[in-house]
């Protein structure tokens, strides 16, 4: 009733070692990199935005960490942002302090104190930020 099947499985025929495996921790630097790039990238808006030393000492730290994890130079910076928007601030604190939680949720899976510790300190940064702007818009 069927014609038999002629030819193997690709999942037979694939051999595991045709393609590189990546260890969990291997994966886990690469997630936690991403994560702290994507939070260095809204801290160099912010510090464009609204200069602050908080954030240019925030942005030199993430970018040695960012550089520790990927084992390489410092990542590209984001250029300068010239206009200043209220909401857009508030919007950008949340997106870090989302981003800053991303990053201490790897960094705790990895058990890097050091990583897990700078962004606890960004999410209580933006957390403390984002609220006088959204009392003052109230």
């Amino acid at each position: 009733m069927y014609e038999p099947i002629r030819t193997k499985s690709v999942h037979a025929m694939a051999d595991p070692g045709d393609f590189p495996h990546r260890s969990r921790e291997e994966e886990l630097d690469i997630q936690l990199a991403g994560h702290l790039a994507a939070l260095l990238a809204v801290t160099d808006e912010l510090r464009g935005l609204s200069p602050d030393g908080g954030l240019d000492v925030a942005a030199e730290q993430l970018s040695a960490q960012v550089a520790r994890l990927r084992g390489g130079p410092a990542p590209v910076r984001a250029a300068v942002v010239t206009a200043i928007h209220e909401p857009h601030l508030s919007a950008l604190h949340q997106r870090a302090h989302a981003l800053a939680g991303r990053a201490l949720v790897v960094a705790a899976s990895r058990a890097d104190t050091e990583v897990a510790i700078l962004a606890a300190r960004r999410m209580d940064a933006h957390a403390a930020a984002s609220t006088p702007l959204a009392a003052a818009a109230a």
